[in-house]
């Protein structure tokens, strides 16, 4: 099943809200890959708080577990019962499905290095530094270099194409200025209000 075919089916079941836990249970084999490419898919539009946070967070856990050689995803319980509302999730899905059809049409297996041991402990780092991103972006838009980086990782990782992997740098590039300047701004208004 593509990826296109996994947020639809996603996107389209019943329900308010969308756990976690839900999202674990319908990614099948490619759970880690799959995973990745919905925790940044949410994020490559706008979005109100606090949806980067509870993103970055799963995200920061599956790098972890990336970067340790876990097989498949495992989340306490605490976090698996945190949700997302159905209805964000279906906007983002009906907006980014056009792109990732186009995306799927030019994937291929490339640079599959990224699968192997010394691929994967890479794929966790840079998976902890996207998570940090998403952690400190700006609300509502900030987000959004961070959230279109993780979901180009995502799908390289599903269809084992190291190209997009690489080509989801690019992004990123943008979102660490932004992510920079906010937190450099928060600093400094804190810093007013105390002297």
């Amino acid at each position: 099943m593509r990826t296109s075919e996994v947020l639809r089916r996603l996107a389209d079941e019943p329900g308010d809200r969308l756990t976690v836990e839900t999202i674990f249970a319908n990614l099948g084999d490619k759970s880690f890959a799959l995973l990745v490419f919905i925790l940044g898919l949410p994020n490559s539009v706008p979005m109100p708080p606090p949806i980067a946070l509870v993103c970055a967070f799963v995200l920061f856990g599956v790098a972890v577990q990336m970067f340790f050689g876990r097989k498949t995803p495992w989340a306490p319980r605490f976090l698996l019962s945190k949700s997302v509302d159905r209805a964000a999730v279906r906007r983002a899905v009906d907006k980014a499905t056009p792109y990732i059809q186009w995306l799927e049409r030019w994937t291929r297996p490339r640079m599959q290095w990224f699968g192997a041991n010394v691929g994967r402990v890479l794929i966790g780092l840079l998976l902890a530094f996207l998570s940090i991103g998403l952690l400190t972006a700006a609300p509502f838009i900030g987000q959004i270099p961070w959230g279109i980086a993780v979901c180009l990782v995502g799908l390289g990782l599903v269809e084992r194409d190291g190209a997009l992997i690489v080509a989801g740098m690019i992004p990123a590039t943008i979102g660490a200025p932004l992510s920079v300047g906010y937190v450099y701004a928060i600093v400094v208004g804190v810093k007013s209000l105390m002297f």
